[in-house]
């Protein structure tokens, strides 16, 4: 049997799939273990057992001057602004997309917009937003609201481009309108894909987010970990790290169960 026809069973793919983080692990605690024994005091790959005090300090421990569990303090601060930013972006991203991809006399001017909003990196407008937002939370928000609209809009204006010509045909036949044409043939064909490109941008926006906190902000995953970083303290931020990646991959999983459980026919939710 040629190998492009070999798929792995299911204890196989269970197999497959934790090997490569079991290699790294077992890379990473070895090289910990080596690193430790020529030098008790090094900083850079700590024990499992310091990582483990670090989160222990940082999560079950009050903090003396707050009086707060920073790690959970933390987490809440960039949720918060992280799903605000998702879902603006997703709602601005949708009306766009539609408008782009619906309406031809909306799609000549926006879709070279989108296209070059698209393109500008994000992160070089930083400090601009902090001049005509501030400082607070609002800053923080619009950097991921700019960084992720344009590309979802841009997949969404590309997916309404693609809905079949003979269904808006026929429901203009049918004597659909335009307002009842976008919401009852071309949103419902948008809103599965909405979710996959969310899915698509997490990690963008988590970005966006950390550059943010890590700049100007009190509180956060982002800054803690930028405020650690001066005094090496790989024990707090490596497990923040591995915490960030873990809430990603939550996030990414919660929106594919939705796509499914929401749009069982669309093809890529499955």
């Amino acid at each position: 049997m040629r190998l492009i026809n070999r798929h792995p069973d299911r204890a196989g793919r269970l197999l497959l799939v934790l090997l490569p983080f079991a290699l790294l692990l077992f890379a990473y605690f070895v090289g910990s273990a080596q690193r430790l024994a020529e030098n008790p005091n090094d900083k850079l790959l700590p024990s499992a057992s310091q990582m483990i005090a670090a989160v222990d300090r940082l999560a079950f421990s009050e903090d003396k001057r707050t009086g707060g569990y920073l790690f959970w303090q933390d987490t809440a601060a960039s949720l918060k602004r992280l799903g605000t930013g998702l879902a603006i972006a997703a709602l601005v991203g949708l009306g766009l997309g539609i408008a782009a991809g619906t309406l031809p006399l909306l799609g000549a001017p926006l879709s070279p917009l989108l296209t070059v909003l698209s393109m500008v990196p994000p992160l070089a407008i930083l400090p601009i937003l902090f001049i005509i937002f501030g400082l607070g939370e609002l800053s923080k928000v619009m950097l991921i609201v700019i960084g992720i609209t344009p590309i979802l809009a841009r997949d969404l204006e590309q997916r309404a481009r693609e809905i079949p010509l003979e269904l808006l045909v026929k429901a203009q036949t049918l004597g659909a309108s335009t307002w009842t044409l976008i919401l009852r043939v071309v949103l419902p064909q948008l809103m599965p894909r909405l979710l996959i490109a969310l899915r698509l941008v997490i990690g963008s926006a988590w970005l966006f987010l950390i550059a943010a906190e890590a700049i100007a902000s009190t509180d956060g995953l982002g800054y803690r970990i930028f405020l650690v970083r001066r005094y090496l303290a790989m024990d707090v931020i490596l497990p923040y790290v591995l915490w960030i990646t873990l809430l990603a991959w939550l996030m990414d999983l919660g929106l594919r169960q939705l796509a499914r459980l929401c749009f069982p026919w669309y093809g890529e939710a499955r």
